[in-house]
């Protein structure tokens, strides 16, 4: 179904739950671009170029999370102009975000290349691992451009209520890196070159792809010349949304590098565990955070349409999948984390599948307080408060790195102190945003 969703009339819950499914299969099919080259490259190269192959992807994640937070902010802008059925605003919106973010990725490309050696010193990049880090970010960079197109088009979709496009060109791109990944390293011998080659070659197939369908197919959606002129006022609303959306997004993820780095530390066993598991922890718990989008796209179009019932009732209705998915999935992970590691690493590597099964189940315990974080982030950006937020992060991130290194530092803990802080860095934060909310209301 193409059609769009209108989340300002109707079943709620049934609106949620349609829009959240593609949002869900979308996000899993995104993830595998990474979790492919984490495969094979853990199958079939060892552990010191998966090591460097995770490092490489929080590293991406964070530089990324920075336009991805800016198309989040303007989508959550266009879903209220969705919601007022001002047409004008969105569309000059459109105009300007689009020139305003597409200018930034430009830079961010520019600044990652230039400040490559400095990046590997700052991670603690061990040497045994160097030369493989290097060698994928030279050729994972050029696919930022890529990246922001992709979410872009598809928060602009996304906005009006269609999430089943932006999947459909995901399932092509995922299915197009794991073709290029097998040939690129079984057949060609290219090493964790080939792998950044093949997740570069489908990022751009899934950017350009859904660009050249909203320029052919959804003509609705197009600026026309009228539109297309700054206004210095959207522009500072936008600009409230997205900057402080992009600053939530790149404090989360700078604060994972932070803990990438701590991790980089304890050796390249370590690493590569860490490197695995967090594939099969972000695989898990991302249908939550894809409920969390379905639910911003529903509050922030009823928030257009100034509807307070419409947008209670949507809270109580994704507070109980959120809360439902997330205890399904904990019991999921605890139970079978030693199988899901082996999938990543052969058999035989039994201490690096211990250290990232323990990783897994301090996680996959909590990841209750992941889905509840989720909705409160996009419950305060939805309403146009998208500071909550950024305190939100900051308190969550904070309070996880301060941990990590403190426990880890302790010999009654080691990497497991690691490990602890992060879900205890979400509880931390659900709980002021809970009482935040209430406390409001």
């Amino acid at each position: 179904m193409t059609k769009d969703l209108d989340f300002t009339q109707g079943s709620i819950s049934k609106k949620i739950l349609l829009f959240s499914l593609p949002l869900m299969a979308g996000n899993i099919f995104q993830q595998l671009y990474n979790v492919v080259d984490t495969l094979i490259v853990g199958r079939f190269l060892g552990e010191a170029p998966l090591a460097a192959v995770g490092s490489a992807y929080t590293l991406m994640i964070f530089i990324t999370s920075i336009l991805i937070g800016l198309t989040m902010g303007s989508g959550v802008y266009f879903s209220i102009c969705h919601g007022q059925k001002n047409t004008a605003r969105m569309k000059q919106s459109i105009y300007i975000s689009f020139l305003s973010i597409g200018a930034l990725s430009l830079f961010l490309n520019a600044i990652s290349y230039i400040f490559l050696e400095e990046i590997i010193r700052f991670m603690q990049i061990p040497a045994d691992v160097a030369s493989y880090f290097r060698d994928y970010l030279l050729w994972i960079f050029s696919g930022i451009i890529a990246v922001f197109l992709y979410n872009y088009f598809a928060a602009l979709l996304r906005a009006v209520g269609n999430s089943l496009i932006p999947l459909v060109f995901l399932i092509v791109s995922a299915l197009l890196n794991i073709a290029l990944d097998l040939l690129f390293i079984l057949v060609f011998q290219q090493g964790v070159a080939g792998a950044a080659k093949a997740t570069v070659i489908a990022e751009y197939a899934s950017g350009l792809g859904i660009l050249c369908y909203c320029l052919f197919y959804r003509k609705d959606l197009l600026v026309e010349k009228k539109y297309r002129r700054w206004d210095p006022s959207i522009f500072r609303d936008i600009s409230r949304l997205s900057l402080l959306t992009s600053l939530q997004q790149s404090i989360m993820n700078f604060g994972i590098l932070l803990v990438q780095g701590l991790v980089n530390s304890f050796g390249t066993i370590v690493m590569a565990a860490f490197a695995a598991g967090v594939k099969i922890d972000t695989l898990a718990y991302s249908p939550l955070m894809d409920f969390g989008n379905a639910f911003s796209t529903a509050i922030a179009q009823n928030y257009g349409a100034g509807d307070q019932k419409r947008i209670r009732e949507c809270v109580i209705a994704s507070a109980k999948m959120v809360v439902s998915f997330a205890l399904l999935t904990s019991v999921i992970i605890y139970a079978f984390a030693p199988e899901l590691m082996a999938f990543f690493v052969p058999r035989t590597a039994t201490e690096t599948i211990a250290i990232g099964a323990g990783y897994l189940r301090i996680e996959g315990a909590c990841y209750i307080g992941i889905g509840i974080l989720s909705m409160l982030y996009a419950y305060y950006r939805a309403i146009k408060e998208p500071g909550m937020s950024v305190i939100l992060t900051i308190l969550s991130l904070g309070s996880r790195v301060i941990l990590a290194y403190a426990l880890s530092a302790l010999p009654l803990f080691g990497v497991t102190g690691i490990w602890l802080s992060i879900p205890i860095g979400w509880a931390i934060a659900d709980v002021y945003g809970v009482w935040k909310g209430v406390r409001g209301r």
